[in-house]
């Protein structure tokens, strides 16, 4: 075994039991010590939290077709060389694994398997969550990784990304501790590399059987990757049956819609006609509902908001829910998403949160304050959280 490789580890345990007793570890590299200072998490943790609804994540993640067509290569790639491969979506939830038995047990026992959640709140400083993090390619190393039960590991990990360049998830490649090798980052941006080319080539489809209907932020409906172009009235019913998830009377959406304003029936009926012929029919005729899903990011936020998963739900989180409507069941279902995520971010113990949350509420001071409070004193970040305090004061 390679001499350099093992007093390498060593050093790092011992810079590593020095962190966790509360002192400096000055030779560690400086980006794994601002994950540890990120990572609230039990060095003693034993294994990853699951998420159990990753077989519907996975059938229509638009890294599927791409990892399925290279599938042969990294299964190759992890039994020659004693890796184990996985996938993850943008939250660093493993969506898709490979690799022998004897890695695959192992990998097994930390829950580094489908389902498995690797971002940093949930098992702090690893490749995985710093290359979601970062954007880049990240390596780590035995006791770089937080959780000493990831000591025994190397993981090289790459983010990949879509054509417009948004992070679609991560691509890890990991091993034993002795099996480090400097072609490993190498090797994963490469296969990076051919899964995004794949990607380039052919349309995203998002959402659920071909349909992504965008309500917050900047509102919109798309098709297979296409926009499909609606009235703004329109996109408001959309959202209020995407939400509602249930059948309602044509009574309860044109109250939802207009309240106490006089609008005839004919007037609504009109417009889910035109609605219903959007989307080739499937809207129910007599009482309103959705007869084929429809992938929705409020209804995405609001998901991960129900699992525990805050960082799932910002990065779904793209402003307030149509912001330019007044109907009032939008403004009821507005308010309701704003308070639970806000609540969220302003009991998170990161800064990150609040300072993501605050991009899209220039206004509000408490959040601002808040990232403010959790930032140290040497975070470059800090300029940006005081001009926004300022500016909302």
């Amino acid at each position: 075994m390679d001499t350099t490789l093992r007093s390498r580890r060593e050093r790092l345990r011992q810079e590593w039991a020095h962190w966790v007793d509360g002192d400096d570890a000055p030779h560690v590299r400086a980006e794994i010590q601002d994950s540890w200072r990120r990572s609230d998490v039990d060095p003693a943790r034993a294994v990853a939290p699951l998420d159990d609804e990753t077989d519907d994540r996975w059938a229509r993640s638009p890294l599927r077709p791409p990892v399925e067509e290279i599938a042969d290569e990294l299964r190759a790639i992890a039994d020659d060389a004693g890796f184990i491969a996985a996938v993850t979506d943008e939250s660093g939830t493993i969506l898709w694994t490979c690799g022998g038995r004897v890695m695959s047990r192992r990998a097994g026992a930390v829950n580094f398997a489908r389902g498995g959640r690797w971002d940093e709140t949930s098992m702090g400083t690893n490749a995985l969550a710093l290359a979601l993090k970062t954007g880049v390619p990240s390596t780590v190393f035995s006791a770089e990784h937080l959780v000493e039960a990831l000591h025994g590991w190397v993981c090289y990990c790459a983010p990949i990304h879509s054509a417009d360049g948004s992070v679609l998830g991560v691509l890890d490649i990991s091993s034993t501790w002795d099996r480090s090798h400097p072609l490993g980052l190498p090797t994963v941006r490469g296969l990076v590399s051919a899964i995004e080319g794949r990607l380039a080539s052919r349309p995203l489809i998002v959402g659920h059987a071909g349909w992504r209907l965008d309500c917050l932020g900047t509102p919109g409906l798309l098709h297979d990757g296409a926009p499909v172009r609606l009235r703004p009235r329109q996109l408001e019913i959309l959202a209020l049956l995407a939400l509602e998830g249930r059948a309602l009377s044509p009574e309860q959406l044109r109250a939802a819609l207009y309240g106490d304003r006089p609008v005839s029936a004919t007037t609504l009926k009109a417009e889910v006609s035109h609605l219903r012929r959007v989307l080739s029919g499937a809207l129910s005729v007599r009482r309103y509902e959705l007869t084929a899903p429809i992938g929705c990011d409020a209804l995405d936020v609001l998901s991960a908001l129900r699992r525990g998963r805050l960082d799932a739900a910002l990065s779904a989180y793209r402003g307030p829910l149509l912001p330019d409507s007044d109907a009032p069941g939008v403004t009821a279902w507005r308010d309701h998403l704003e308070v639970a995520l806000r609540d969220a971010v302003l009991r998170a113990p990161a800064p990150e949160p609040s300072l993501r949350y605050g991009e899209y509420h220039p206004d509000d001071l408490a959040v601002h304050e808040r990232s403010l409070a959790l930032l140290p004193a040497s975070d470059p970040r800090r300029g940006l959280a005081l001009s926004r305090t300022r500016s909302a004061r």
